[in-house]
């Protein structure tokens, strides 16, 4: 997408008024900034109207200013350095509510989340899950918890999850070495994208497993090794990722298996419950106000 874009640009370039080569240098030199103005702020900051950015957009081939932004984002994605990520932020706030922005941002990738991820590829990805030997989960650094949630609800539901949680490219193939065709592998990567969780599941693809990736957008290099293809928004340019949306599918990925082993799943719970009871695992309501009023 960094290539299409800037290649846009240059291949237009002698064909572009004083204004419009004034939009491009600055999209060319501040990329990560320019993503997240709108059409006007963008005209205001290089000198010229917002009319003239909007026609900028239609001169390289994008259906209006909208378009060519969203190229722009997707540009940054797995570019922006986290000092590069702080500025954006403090951009994109300025004197707002950092709590109203960000929870706003936040419900607004899951609505887009709602929109875009295939319900065939959902549907298909619950079967394969259901229907697997073997779960093997992989995420690194920052979704390393979202790993752990769902291997924590499939270890219950399932009993056969291994969670992959290495950059090391040997640890990670010797827990992979076994994986076959009976198995399913989910691979769980936003930007900045871990480039061992492309080769972990191209390994597994090599392998026969099927393979299911848990990633933001279909330019995701997660997307050409995969069988099936969860997207869940996390676009966020902060040190921060967002990974509201992304727990919310795993939610559903969990909710759906549960409903699909509907009786063999009751079965384990009420085991569990006698367990949990017979060990007193969980406090008691009662248990809990005596601490209170203590």
């Amino acid at each position: 997408m960094i290539t299409h874009l800037l290649s846009r640009i240059e291949s237009n370039m002698s064909n572009f008024s004083k204004g419009q080569k004034l939009i491009a240098k600055y999209i060319e030199e501040h990329y990560d900034k320019s993503a997240f103005m709108t059409a006007a702020k963008l005209g205001a900051t290089v000198g010229v109207s917002e009319s003239t950015v909007v026609r900028f957009a239609t001169e390289i081939g994008y259906d209006g200013y909208p378009k060519m932004q969203k190229a722009m984002q997707e540009m940054i994605r797995d570019k922006l350095t986290s000092v590069q990520r702080i500025e954006v932020t403090k951009n994109r706030i300025g004197d707002e509510s950092v709590l109203d922005v960000v929870l706003n941002q936040d419900i607004d990738k899951i609505r887009r989340t709602l929109e875009e991820t295939s319900r065939k590829d959902f549907d298909n990805a619950v079967k394969a899950i259901v229907e697997a030997r073997n779960i093997y989960l992989f995420a690194v650094r920052s979704t390393s918890p979202l790993a752990n949630f769902l291997g924590y609800y499939f270890e219950l539901i399932f009993g056969n999850v291994r969670i992959i949680n290495t950059t090391s490219k040997t640890t990670t193939y010797e827990q992979l070495f076994r994986i076959s065709k009976e198995d399913v592998f989910i691979g769980i990567s936003f930007p900045r994208y871990s480039k061992m969780a492309v080769d972990a599941m191209e390994f597994a693809k090599s392998r026969g497993a099927q393979v299911i990736a848990l990633t933001d957008s279909m330019v995701s290099p997660l997307v050409k090794p995969s069988d099936h293809v969860l997207l869940a928004r996390s676009d966020m340019a902060s040190v921060v990722d967002s990974l509201v949306a992304p727990l919310s599918m795993i939610n559903a990925l969990i909710v759906a298996t549960v409903l699909a082993k509907k009786d063999d799943v009751t079965e384990t719970f009420l085991q569990l419950e006698e367990v949990w009871d017979e060990y007193d695992i969980y406090a008691k309501t009662n248990e809990v106000k005596e601490i209170v009023e203590d």
